[in-house]
């Protein structure tokens, strides 16, 4: 397998001091407990989980900055925390609370002197920030500074200047923290597309549903120390909620029928929203219940909201 990242039997062990009057004493907490996983080059992953989980910890490691405990790691065949100096050429991070933009300066200075730091060749760099401008659309603010632009404009820059370099892996942390929904989905979009086009391996950290539907493949899931679930997001969903949500619209006004399982979330005189469990009615068995309320102009079947899909895999894996 073509891996960016290789995790095996990772573990982490933190010393966590407690003071009892002049008393010192200190016990050993565990904030990575064996993790094992590969991310195929050019896979876009979300790495999820509460709270303590033990996500940072791991993108720390896997970023160099942290040494673990115990376990073996490759990131692009390097060990992150003997050759960081030599990873950090082809990785990429953004960090959704922490900004690598020079506060009081415009864009366009952090860009050059991001490319300096990577000794980057003017004319290529030129090129590739160019591009980026346009994609990003920083045209508009590209010389304005940093402390005056919106918190949308300056996460599409950030995302933008991490970009630079031409990254074979993107770490992202809470990208969208903050971002309205228009600034939200922008952001999404512009980083699927970089993951399609270019085919950088996007590591994803986020509490946000939206930012996992719409931008990764897989989902990996953590708690307390370990993997818990690992696999494709639509599966993810059939797997951990067992409904559906079908909208029906009308060409008449339909007779009042009843689905069993089902709840009704909205209904008006042409259209009825319901969620259904499909283990106590399957899908087709609905839609011809509802064929028999009246005809049927439209319909469509949704999965459920990735925020159940979530809480359903913590309730199940709960200690």
């Amino acid at each position: 397998m073509n891996c960016g990242v290789q995790i095996r039997d990772l573990r982490k062990e933190f010393a966590l001091v407690r003071w009892e009057g002049f008393r010192r004493s200190t016990s050993p907490v565990t904030a990575v407990d064996g993790i094992s996983l590969d991310v195929p080059a050019g896979q876009s992953v979300a790495f999820i989980g509460p709270n303590g989980a033990g996500k940072s910890t791991t993108i720390k490691i896997l970023t160099g900055i942290l040494h673990p405990t115990s376990g073996h790691v490759s990131v692009l065949g390097f060990t992150p925390w003997t050759e960081r100096r030599k990873l950090v050429q082809h990785i990429g991070a953004v960090f959704g609370q922490r900004s690598q933009l020079w506060y009081h300066l415009p864009p366009s200075d952090t860009f050059d002197l991001i490319s300096r730091i990577y000794g980057l060749d003017r004319g290529e760099f030129r090129q590739m920030r160019d591009a980026l401008v346009d994609r990003f659309a920083l045209g508009p603010f590209m010389s304005t500074p940093v402390r005056k632009l919106s918190l949308g404009q300056r996460m599409r820059a950030e995302v933008a200047a991490s970009l630079l370099h031409r990254p074979r892996i993107l770490f992202l942390d809470e990208p969208t923290i903050g971002l309205d929904a228009v600034a939200r989905q922008e952001l999404r979009d512009l980083i699927r597309e970089w993951n399609t086009r270019e085919g950088a391996t996007i590591f994803l950290t986020s509490h946000d549903a939206g930012d996992i539907e719409h931008v990764a493949q897989r989902v990996i899931v953590i708690n307390h120390g370990r993997v818990i679930v690992d696999g494709p997001v639509a599966e993810m969903r059939r797997r951990y909620v067992n409904t559906r949500v079908v909208r029906a619209q009308f060409q008449e006004l339909p007779r009042q029928i009843h689905v069993p399982g089902s709840v009704i979330r909205s209904q008006s005189a042409y259209e009825w929203t319901l969620e259904i469990d499909v283990s106590v009615t399957p899908v087709q068995d609905a839609i011809a219940r509802l064929l028999e309320a009246a005809p049927i102009a439209d319909i469509s079947v949704e999965d459920p909201p990735l925020e159940r899909v979530i809480a359903g895999i913590y309730k199940e894996h709960a200690p």
